[in-house]
């Protein structure tokens, strides 16, 4: 167990407090390889270990393009606090709150952007990203509950996506993890000084 936790991104009682692993009573076809077990309270429990894999792979995917390249998206008020910070620390644009049709197809508009990748916190209430950017062919990552839908999704994180301490750790990991690959400095040095800003409630 304690090589297990070693590989881990962070320590496994990390992710546990933050109920990263707690998923819906609901559960979609897409969603069903990355659930460990249902509880007697019908909510289904993700596994960790994927959620922890899919985050490095998410990472890694994350540090192949430069911040002007990526844009992150997330409608749910839970993850903008964190979101906010996770832009501040790497230089990724955001969109916090609704993001508006046509940002990345239609060049006519004020606010038009070109991005090569697409992160979103929820493919259902962030869904105009994620149809856009599927018109477009530019990859998508986003993270998924139980009872999400995967479709036009290139790479699916499993994950809790609707709680605020859940996102905070997953937001500071990529962030953590994006710092270090690019080399990005930090006024302060050190990012685990950062950690409980994103999971403050």
């Amino acid at each position: 167990m304690a090589n297990e936790q070693q590989k881990l991104l962070v320590p496994l009682d990390d992710y546990l407090k933050v109920g990263i692993h707690i998923g819906t009573k609901f559960r979609t076809r897409f969603m069903m390889p990355f659930i460990y077990k249902v509880r007697p309270d019908g909510l289904a429990v993700l596994n960790v270990q994927e959620i922890d894999n899919r985050i490095r792979v998410a990472a890694n995917f994350l540090s192949q393009f430069d911040p002007h390249d990526i844009i992150i998206v997330c409608r749910r008020e839970n993850g903008w606090r964190s979101l906010e910070l996770f832009s501040k620390l790497t230089g990724i644009r955001s969109y916090a709150g609704r993001y508006t049709p046509g940002v990345l197809t239609n060049h006519n508009l004020k606010t038009f952007t070109e991005v090569k990748l697409v992160l979103v916190v929820d493919p259902w209430p962030d869904k105009n990203m994620v149809f856009d950017a599927a018109k477009l062919g530019i990859p998508v990552i986003a993270f998924c509950d139980t009872n999400n839908d995967a479709r036009h999704v290139d790479l699916v994180l499993p994950c809790n996506n609707k709680g605020k301490k859940s996102l905070g750790l997953i937001f500071w990991i990529l962030a953590r993890e994006f710092i270090k690959s690019k080399g990005i400095a930090l006024s302060d040095g050190d990012l685990s000084k950062h950690l409980e800003e994103f999971l403050e409630d």
